[in-house]
């Protein structure tokens, strides 16, 4: 038998986000959602996969245009001095590839985002990223291994 499964990205994003996730989930529209762990809604939409316990929720790694899981001071050549990720895929792709202290705050980084996933007590199910750059070789490497403990 095959099945379509229809994933929404961003939950936790907002909690306008979570509600509409919840409501496509209730009517028979989506059966996945992939969880931003550090945004402003995590904790919201962490709530309501629990009390949604058919929804497939998995981690939507945040590596650009977000939040970091780590403080600042631990990955500085990764985020803003607020903690955001910067929305240049493109020269920080390449930085992620060529520059090996870059990598090694990259990989702490997706450590924290699986750790604080597995924190939420909800069955994890995918991960993906943010703007699709799981895509990017370095990134779906770290994915991949980190994934498989």
């Amino acid at each position: 038998m095959k099945a379509l499964v229809v994933t929404a990205d961003d939950f936790g994003l907002h909690e306008a986000v979570n509600e509409a996730i919840e409501q496509s989930f209730l009517q028979g529209v989506l059966s996945a959602a992939s969880l931003m762990v550090a945004e402003a809604a995590a904790d919201d939409a962490v709530r309501r996969a629990h009390a949604l316990p058919q929804l497939a929720v998995g981690l939507h790694v945040v590596l650009a245009d977000g939040h970091a899981v780590l403080p600042p001071r631990r990955i500085p050549a990764l985020v803003d001095g607020a903690g955001r990720f910067p929305d240049r895929m493109a020269r920080e792709g390449a930085r992620f590839f060529a520059l090996p202290r870059v990598r090694r705050q990259l990989e702490a980084e997706i450590r924290a985002q699986f750790a604080a996933f597995a924190a939420t007590g909800l069955t994890f199910d995918h991960v993906n990223a943010h703007k699709h750059f799981h895509l990017h070789p370095t990134v779906l490497g770290m994915l991949l291994a980190i994934g498989a403990e």
